[in-house]
């Protein structure tokens, strides 16, 4: 009776777009960061490929100890998610249709069009020894479609980001469209579930490329541990939560989990996926409901904004910047590991400073004021 006391309660909240007022959620900012570093880590030294080239040997030799650990920060992607569920739902709740399209927009594309041209330029140099993709294919790229339509990708990364597009367009038709409310996300999450099931069991083309099933239990428990931030411990809301989690890491393991093989670079345990997963849920919904609120300091206001353009330039840019500062100046492996991080940290901070801060809003009036 009482959580049927309780559920009833957050309903007529939400019926008169009550809830929590919002605040500016900073540790959730240096989270964001954290996720950032770990996909940094992996992508310098928990993995083979073109990082190998950077170094003049694997990984795995350089950081003999760490590269285990660093294998593990793929992870950092679902904890985006997870995040970007969480933060898309708070964004999107009470906005029109036109005003949620202007602000996604202004947010991804100014520092994914420079991080584009710089490494399309940077890969073009002679003495670069990375191939850059065709003219055509890097202006394709400045869609952020260049995935579903089969062309070369300019950034490693962008995969994730056709990821995020996909979840902005099922939840503007779908909630942002009619109107944000607490019964309307619900369903939403309830109805997502059981379609990326289906869509699995299916193996139909189409619905998995609409519904994602093996990304969609992470942007669907963001917006679960939404409605606890906004409305209170609930159970639907926990329901919603605990279910995304078990599918999340089913994805996560079915994916990156492989027998102990020496021929393979590394091995995941499985519970050390489960563990990576769960930290990112359990972080999330801490955040939500006020736990971490003590981690109010400023500066991880700056971290936050750090983190998209960082994380658009770190991966490529990072195998040029590693090859200099340790093949050619001689800086051992774990000098060259953190300055390159501080390195790519400047880097978006240029572009935080003298991109976004200025083409964001000028883009976001444009395309809120437009006549359609």
């Amino acid at each position: 009776m009482a959580l049927e006391r309780s559920a009833e309660r957050t309903a007529k909240a939400a019926a008169r777009g009550g809830g929590r007022p919002q605040v500016r959620l900073r540790a959730l900012d240096g989270l964001r960061l954290l996720a950032a570093l770990m996909v940094a880590a992996y992508h310098y030294g928990g993995r083979d490929g073109e990082i190998t080239r950077a170094w003049g040997s694997s990984p795995r030799a350089q950081f003999p100890t760490l590269s285990s650990y660093f294998a593990y920060g793929c992870l950092g992607v679902q904890i985006f998610f997870v995040i970007s569920g969480f933060v898309i739902c708070m964004s999107g709740w009470g906005r029109p249709l036109r005003s949620f399209f202007a602000s996604r927009v202004s947010r991804l594309y100014p520092a994914y069009w420079v991080a584009i041209i710089l490494v399309t330029g940077v890969f073009a140099l002679p003495w670069v020894a990375y191939k850059a993709v065709s003219p055509s294919d890097a202006l394709v790229n400045l869609t952020m479609l260049q995935q579903p339509l089969g062309v070369d990708r300019v950034l490693g990364v962008c995969w994730t980001l056709w990821a995020e597009l996909r979840f902005y367009a099922l939840f503007a038709l779908f909630v942002v469209l009619p109107g944000a409310t607490r019964h309307r996300v619900v369903l939403f999450c309830a109805v997502w579930t059981l379609g990326s099931a289906f869509a699995e069991a299916s193996g139909l083309p189409l619905l998995n490329v609409v519904l994602m099933p093996e990304y969609s239990s992470y942007f669907i428990g963001g917006m679960g541990i939404y409605l606890l931030h906004r409305f209170g411990h609930d159970a639907l809301a926990w329901g919603i939560i605990g279910i995304s989690f078990l599918i999340g890491q089913h994805y996560a393991i079915r994916e990156l989990w492989h027998p102990a093989n020496i021929d393979a670079f590394s091995y995941r345990s499985a519970t050390g996926i489960i563990a990576v997963v769960a930290f990112g849920y359990v972080a999330v919904t801490l955040i939500a409901l006020g736990k971490l609120n003590w981690a109010d300091w400023r500066w991880l206001t700056v971290a936050g904004a750090l983190t998209y353009p960082f994380y658009l330039v770190h991966e490529h840019l990072g195998w040029v910047v590693v090859w200099v500062l340790h093949q050619k100046l001689g800086i051992p492996s774990y000098g060259t590991f953190a300055l390159t991080v501080l390195v790519m940290l400047g880097l978006a901070w240029l572009l935080y400073r003298f991109i976004e801060q200025r083409f964001t809003p000028m883009i976001k009036r444009s395309l809120s004021t437009a006549r359609l």
